[in-house]
């Protein structure tokens, strides 16, 4: 499956954005999808994850009550609602996906990868 991230962009503190994730290739509804970010100077860290019926969604401590995760099988594309956004919400948010099975938050199991999106939060 090929993955495509967009809807970054600048931001204030404060303010919201909604990244995509549109896939292509392979069937979407077979997948559960998740969301990764990558700040400058540190690793690839876990943001959000929902499995492929939209049942199971799992969120990163720091994201949650501000971020949602979303997904419709339908336009083959999962989103991702930023709220409340901070200055250390900035990063290269990156989309991924992996067969359905245990909703992973660790990046190593994930097989697919987009080419990520730059989300700049200005204080």
């Amino acid at each position: 499956v090929q993955l495509q991230a967009s809807g970054g962009g600048l931001v204030q503190t404060g303010g919201s954005l909604r990244l995509s994730c549109a896939a292509s290739g392979r069937t979407f509804s077979n997948y559960d999808m998740a969301w990764f970010r990558q700040a400058p100077g540190k690793q690839r860290a876990f943001v959000a994850a929902i499995s492929w019926n939209g049942i199971t969604i799992r969120y990163a401590d720091s994201v949650k009550g501000r971020f949602t995760i979303s997904r419709d099988n339908a336009k083959n594309t999962m989103y991702l609602q930023m709220n409340s956004l901070k200055p250390e919400d900035t990063a290269v948010y990156y989309c991924a996906a992996d067969p359905p099975g245990a909703v992973p938050t660790i990046s190593r199991f994930y097989d697919y990868w987009g080419q990520g999106t730059l989300v700049t939060v200005s204080s």
